[in-house]
């Protein structure tokens, strides 16, 4: 019997019904990048959003370039599986394509609470092998990291990067959002990566006041929004990589092309990435 080295579960019987009737983060976002897995829904918060703030694409794109950029700085430093925690709509340079460009076998177990975002990876993703996606809540780690979907793909004896990509300013004090990366990173093995992105609270460029009333629209409520010392104490304990927490734009950025403009980095997004040490 041939044994399928990449196993890989949907997670097509989750509880409750996909919410359509109000936006979601994660298909708002998926509409800020240029995607086609939204609804009318989204595409109108998303309006209002750029409307209100017109630096909100490129604070989306810069995002997505930060994940590029990260995963695969992880996967030449030796990383080969990865946890994508709130990772809404795998499309538009979703981990996994980015980490198979450098390793084609890496595993890539994508998470999310969004009824709607797990059901369109599943059509996404189709037959892909050694990548899941499943439906949990990423504030309770224990639930996350036996999800079936997560241990068929994800082995915890051995090093894993742990990416929460603009996630974080989706739990609010209350949940404990510093508790909440405490218990992955205390459940996985040292050399293990923790990655962060973190819409800032403190970037006097972008008019966080009126996302903030924006997503309010969202079912969960509206974005709690950090500023970096904030943030520098969620990941205490973890060692960070040069250059440290800085705008996402500003980490490793790549080498602008011949004739392309010079500009100022965009905003929005404090981030950073580091191991967990032995």
């Amino acid at each position: 019997m041939v044994v399928d080295p990449f196993p890989r579960r949907l997670t097509t019987s989750t509880p409750g019904v996909p919410d359509v009737d109000h936006p979601s983060s994660a298909r708002v976002y998926d509409f800020l990048l240029g995607g086609t897995s939204h609804g009318a829904v989204d595409r109108h918060l998303g309006r209002e959003m750029i409307d209100a703030v017109p630096l909100v694409i490129p604070i989306a794109r810069e995002n997505r370039s930060f994940l590029r950029r990260v995963v695969t700085y992880l996967v030449h430093a030796g990383i080969d599986q990865f946890l994508d925690l709130g990772s809404g709509i795998p499309t538009m340079g979703s981990t996994h394509e980015v980490a198979r460009r450098v390793d084609p076998e890496a595993r890539v177990a994508y998470v999310d609470v969004d009824l709607v975002a797990v059901a369109h990876g599943e059509l996404l993703l189709g037959r892909e092998k050694g990548v899941s996606v499943s439906w949990a809540d990423l504030t309770r780690p224990e639930t996350v990291l036996a999800a079936p979907g997560v241990t068929d793909v994800i082995d915890l004896s051995r090093p894993v990067g742990v990416l929460m990509f603009s996630v974080l300013q989706h739990v609010p004090d209350a949940q404990d959002p510093a508790g909440v990366v405490a218990g992955y990173v205390s459940r996985v093995v040292p050399g293990s990566a923790l990655a962060v992105s973190h819409l800032s609270g403190d970037d006097p460029r972008v008019d966080m006041e009126a996302l903030r009333a924006l997503s309010g629209a969202y079912p969960r409520g509206e974005v709690t929004y950090r500023s970096g010392a904030e943030l520098a104490a969620m990941i205490e304990g973890i060692d960070l990589v040069e250059p440290g927490l800085v705008y996402a734009a500003q980490w490793r950025p790549e080498p602008r092309r011949s004739g392309q403009p010079e500009g100022e980095l965009c905003c929005g997004h404090r981030a950073a990435v580091g191991f967990v040490p032995g």
